[in-house]
């Protein structure tokens, strides 16, 4: 493995972060409500409108401040994925993820790094990536990858800058925010998911326009975004949400359609308020992303 594909792994390692925690988390919108927390002010699927149904459901999902996470994506033919964790957002995002990919132009791109599962760790200004041996030996021995948010934003122009916002931005209240933001969602019904009453809604989301209102880019860094979604095909996403009886979030999918296939992501979410940490990985055993980038290509 040369250098060139070091660079392109820790880019597609790049991209495929932005979407463990789901496809289109972007919006960093200031919450609404001041309910205590881990608890809504009213059963979210009973006698109100699904708008202000979905309003205390954002707010008593983001006030949990943890979960437990479980969720598969698949992209078409770029990438299928699986990851299972732990992620927290009372202070930034932070949490450890375990990432396996198991098909797609992704997987055959880390085969090829010598692994298809690695460790992720997120903490508030950072993603860390551990790779394999085969990576590490071209990669002056260091095992993990930092990506600080910045240099996303910096390197990526606005597709980094669309990618940070996601990445800073992937706890389970977000898609509530993205149906919000849609202003088209209704009811669906009452829905058994592992074995917990829920409350099912739908709705419908335009990415581009999405993010334009909620996501806080410039008007180039947007401009380069919406060149990206539409290159890749992304115009329109149906999201469902699975909440249960204390208004907290169970479920989550996103399906849409791309050039290279079907797009779709399914989330599960479990033990609200769990412990979560993270810490940085050694110094001396971390590459930084930015630095990779800056190298020169080898054969």
């Amino acid at each position: 493995m040369n250098s060139t594909t070091v660079r392109r792994v820790a880019l597609a390692v790049a991209a495929a972060a932005a979407l463990t925690g789901g496809v289109t988390a972007c919006g960093s919108s200031d919450d609404s409500g001041d309910s205590d927390k881990a608890k809504g002010s009213g059963k979210g699927g009973l006698g109100v409108s699904p708008i202000a149904a979905l309003r205390t459901i954002e707010n008593t999902t983001d006030k949990a401040d943890s979960a437990k996470v479980e969720s598969e994506t698949t992209m078409g033919s770029v990438m299928s994925m699986k990851a299972k964790g732990a992620l927290g957002w009372a202070d930034g995002l932070t949490g450890n993820m375990t990432i396996t990919y198991t098909g797609g132009q992704m997987a055959e791109t880390m085969r090829r790094a010598g692994t298809t599962s690695m460790e992720a760790r997120y903490l508030p200004e950072a993603y860390y990536a551990k790779m394999g041996e085969q990576f590490a030996a071209q990669a002056g021995g260091k095992h993990w990858v930092k990506y600080a948010y910045d240099d996303l934003e910096r390197i990526g122009g606005g597709s980094g800058a669309y990618m940070k916002d996601a990445m800073q931005n992937s706890t389970p209240h977000q898609s509530v925010k993205m149906l919000l933001a849609s202003g088209d969602v209704k009811k669906v019904g009452e829905e058994k998911v592992r074995g917990v009453d829920t409350t099912h809604y739908s709705g419908t989301v335009n990415v581009a326009e999405l993010a334009e209102r909620s996501s806080g880019l410039s008007e180039s860094q947007l401009a380069d975004m919406k060149k990206q979604l539409e290159q890749a095909g992304i115009t329109t996403e149906t999201i469902d949400i699975w909440v249960n009886d204390e208004n907290l979030l169970v479920k989550k999918t996103e399906r849409g359609q791309m050039k290279t296939g079907r797009l779709s992501a399914t989330a599960y979410y479990s033990d609200y308020g769990t412990e979560v940490s993270a810490e940085e990985p050694p110094a001396d055993d971390t590459a930084d992303f930015k630095d990779l980038m800056n190298q020169q290509p080898s054969t």
